[in-house]
């Protein structure tokens, strides 16, 4: 079978590695690679600054294989993933307690919320062209109703709904400088990927994409990272920070310029241990447990860091960590992450060259995980390499950068068509007033757009091909509200009250502008309504025919010009299935009420109610008889005329109840209560108060036992 063979490169921030691959049927053996570091700081963060000094490491390199291999006319390259921009945005729904009923509302509001994204990537730019920008995924953080995170917005019920996001864009610059780059190289490009889809390409089969699973390439500036989850990659993300902290940590701690540490770093993770000479001259031998020992709080940090920018990606931790590029080999960095991440120790773990598949071991065969990705660039960019495709939208033709299959959504994203605006309006509002308070309508929702992919029925999910046509028409308008009475009050019952043994039947009634109408009336903009359902013995009582209504009442008069309701005389009581009823409790279906007309009210009714008495008094006891003493208290005035306590008192009379001055009780009171017969008395007497010699005006009390005695 005839061999092809694939030159790859892998274009970093340090150095450029160019890859020579020969496949054979299903599997790949490496040839042969070269390496060569740049001269100048001419490549940061994944983006060429100076096109010029890059082209001139790639023609090195091209050139170094060449002379052994022949012309090398053509190459497979890959966009950094460091260069992917990351963004979070959020956009909402007005929902005005109309619940969502179809999955394609949601999607809509997600790729509204991409938009939002894309538009702020696009204000960052001079020119806010957001076209400078591709969409290469996006997955949904949360949804919220209302403020509050929940987990699906399908039939949910409120004022608004939000779909958050974070999307990954990748900057056209970053494209064309690379094919500017290799234009100065004598270069073409013959495929193209995304560095971290090169290495899952490798690493992570697709059978195994349905695996929530983190893949981070630990450059010597960045570390780069993609998640995939069922069955995708589902998101990329970058933190500055990499490889070179690490260095720079060793050369700060043991006294070292940056090459010189960088040296001793790799020296001890191939070999153990190094000895080195700081810059005061002493010489000092490091193994690698003293190493892991001295830099565990920078491992700390990037760790941190690492495992930060995962969980935003990811919303949680994922069930495993791949760990790739020469950044990976720092001592005690998988452990650390592990740590981070709450995940057992060996669920993550650094990969190197042995964990792809496919691949012919040969003398030529590197090793480490720093050759994961230059090998990972060149299977996948032949694999699954990445298109230009051109898509008409509305008849606007527009280029997609195709690193994932398209979607519809894609597209509208990318031809800058907000799909919310594509909605019908909403049906124009309704605002009436329910027993004078205002009450707002809403209109119908408007439809939809009709999204249609070649003159076929599609929506934003569907996925598209180069040469693909889609159109987009705008919805439907929503209709005014259409409400019954019925429908804005709920449902209304009739029952049967039966009152004095007559039978009431009991209706809620509905009156629009003063107008009564029925329950069906359809409801119009500005419609005052009123209406009133029987719920309580006092709804009922309200209800009643005048005449019937004056049946029952309360007793009510004025003591000292405030008014008083006597409970329990004068008027009537009004019995609910033969128990005192209470005015507001709730009535139901077959319940009886009755009258029942009290005892007429005295004067002595109403100073008890109000706590008060007609007369102030003790019992003692004479002669081992008792004996009532009183005085009066109180006097109770009606028109000035003096009331006794039997006085029947009439409906809203006017009292006046005047408190009066008492004295202290003495023995002579008491006489006024007895009579002593002074026909059979002779000779002297005397009077006792509890066995004790007393006077005629010795004061007296509730209780005391007093005495006359004769003598003889």
């Amino acid at each position: 079978m005839m061999e092809e063979r694939i030159f790859a490169l892998d274009i970093g921030t340090r150095s450029v590695t160019g890859i020579l691959l020969e496949k054979q049927s299903d599997r790949f053996s490496i040839i042969d690679f070269y390496t060569k570091e740049h001269k100048e700081r001419s490549m940061r963060d994944g983006q060429i600054h100076n096109v010029i000094e890059v082209a001139d490491v790639i023609h090195d390199v091209k050139q170094q294989l060449e002379q052994t291999y022949g012309e090398l006319p053509s190459v497979c390259v890959a966009a950094a993933g460091r260069a992917l921009k990351t963004v979070q945005a959020t956009a909402e729904l007005d929902l005005n307690q109309q619940p969502i009923a179809e999955n394609d509302i949601i999607k809509h509001l997600e790729l509204s919320a991409v938009q939002a994204a894309q538009r702020q990537l696009a204000n960052n730019e001079n020119d806010g062209d957001y076209t400078n920008y591709y969409c290469v995924g996006y997955s949904v953080l949360h949804y919220k109703l209302d403020g509050e995170v929940i987990g699906s917005l399908i039939d949910q019920s409120g004022k608004k709904a939000a779909a958050e996001i974070i999307a990954t864009f990748l900057p056209k610059v970053v494209v064309e400088s690379l094919l500017a780059a290799l234009s100065r190289a004598e270069l073409e490009m013959e495929a193209l990927t995304l560095e971290p889809i090169a290495a899952i390409h490798v690493l992570i089969p697709e059978s195994m994409r349905r695996l929530n699973v983190a893949l981070v390439d630990i450059g010597a500036g960045t570390s780069d990272i993609a998640i995939t989850d069922k069955g995708t990659v589902v998101a990329y993300g970058m933190v500055p920070v990499a490889g070179d902290e690490i260095t720079e940590a060793i050369s700060d701690y043991y006294l070292l310029d940056f090459p010189e540490a960088e040296q001793t770093k790799k020296e001890i993770v191939l070999n153990g241990k190094d000895t080195v000479q700081d810059i005061l001259g002493f010489e000092t031998t490091i193994d690698h447990t003293t190493l892991m020992h001295d830099i565990t709080s920078d491992v700390e940090r990037l760790a941190g860091a690492i495992a930060e920018e995962i969980i935003q990606l990811n919303s949680r931790a994922p069930k495993a960590v791949m760990l790739v590029g020469g950044g990976s080999l720092t001592p005690g960095i998988n452990t650390a992450l592990a740590k981070k991440l709450q995940l057992p120790a060996n669920r993550v773990a650094v990969r190197g060259i042995d964990a792809i598949q496919h691949i012919t071991k040969t003398e030529q065969l590197p090793t480490g995980p720093d050759y994961v990705t230059p090998i990972g660039i060149a299977i996948a960019a032949i694999e699954n390499p990445v298109h230009y495709v051109s898509i008409s939208v509305n008849n606007q033709t527009i280029r997609l950068f195709e690193m994932k299959q398209l979607t519809i959504g894609d597209c509208l994203v990318q031809a800058g068509i907000e799909i919310n605006k594509w909605y019908g309006r909403p049906g124009v509002a309704a605002i009436v007033t329910v027993n004078d308070k205002t009450v707002t309508l809403p209109g119908e929702y408007g439809k939809a757009p009709v999204v249609q992919l070649n003159n076929s029925p599609a929506n934003v999910d569907t996925i598209v091909h180069h040469g693909d046509s889609i159109s987009l028409v705008k919805g439907v308008d929503g209709k005014e509200p259409t409400v019954t009475l019925e429908e804005l009050v709920g449902e209304v019952s009739s029952f049967t009250i039966y009152f004095n043994d007559t039978a009431y039947q009991i209706t809620t009634t509905f009156y629009v502008n003063g107008v009564r109408q029925e329950k069906d009336y359809i409801l119009q903009d500005n419609d005052s309504i009123e209406w009133n359902q029987t719920r309580t013995v006092q709804d009922f009582i309200e209800t009643l025919a005048p005449e019937k209504r004056k049946t029952v009442q309360a007793f009510h008069v004025y003591v000292n010009n405030k008014e008083v309701i006597l409970q329990n005389t004068g008027g009537t009581q009004l019995y609910l299935n033969n128990e005192k009823a209470i005015i507001n409790q709730p009535l139901k279906n077959g319940d009886h009420i009755t009258i029942k007309t009290r005892k007429h009210p005295t004067v002595n009714d109403i100073l008890n109610q109000c706590h008060e008495v007609l007369w102030d008094s003790i019992t003692v006891t004479f002669n081992n008889k008792p004996v009532l003493v009183k005085q009066q208290f109180n006097k109770v005035y009606r028109n000035q005329e003096e009331l006794s306590e039997d006085t029947l008192l009439m409906p809203n009379d006017k009292l006046e109840v005047r408190r009066q001055t008492v004295t202290p009780y003495i023995f002579q009171d008491i006489f006024r209560y007895i009579e002593i017969d002074l026909a059979n008395a002779s000779g002297n007497f005397k009077l006792y108060k509890n066995k004790q010699p007393a006077t005629f005006h010795e004061t007296i009390h509730d209780g005391d036992n007093l005495e006359l005695i004769w003598e003889d």
